[in-house]
């Protein structure tokens, strides 16, 4: 058996290389960890909204970050105890005659499946759309809503 050491650089730093260089190495390194292409190509590019998920007494808060998307373009769909948020982000290619120094903002179709912690009512869901930020708000149904017993003093 072979011992080979491993290199996370195609070829080893050298110290008289230019900072650019660098940086575009550690980029296509943090890239390829996180699932990203590090050249084009490579894999198809894809993005997916944060999101944050808590719980109140009586729901489930959703909230996604969805800059630059237009409301009509984005949908929702509740199966069982999944929440599904789907949309597009449009590209904007504003470049037409000139060349593109950088591109980093993501378009295209983007999909997020979240599994609810609890039951909910279905028909009593709301969702709004705001500077960006979607917030979906799930009741709870009855059964698993905390409920106060009284203790009667004896």
């Amino acid at each position: 058996m072979t011992l080979i050491r491993f290199r996370p650089f195609p070829q080893a730093l050298d110290p008289s290389r230019d900072w650019a260089d660098i940086q575009t190495q550690m980029n296509r390194l943090f890239d390829t960890f996180l699932g990203q292409p590090s050249s084009p190509g490579l894999m198809e590019r894809t993005w997916a909204p944060a999101v944050d998920m808590y719980e109140t007494k009586n729901e489930v808060v959703i909230s996604a970050e969805l800059p630059g998307i237009s409301e009509k373009d984005v949908h929702l769909s509740l199966t069982g105890d999944l929440l599904t948020i789907q949309g597009e982000r449009h590209g904007n290619d504003e470049v037409k005659d000139g060349s593109a120094y950088r591109r980093e903002r993501w378009f295209g179709e983007f999909e997020r499946t979240l599994a609810l912690p609890v039951p909910v009512e279905p028909g009593q869901v709301k969702a709004t759309y705001r500077d960006g930020v979607l917030t979906v708000k799930l009741p709870k149904v009855e059964e698993v809503k905390p409920k106060e017993i009284k203790i009667d003093v004896a």
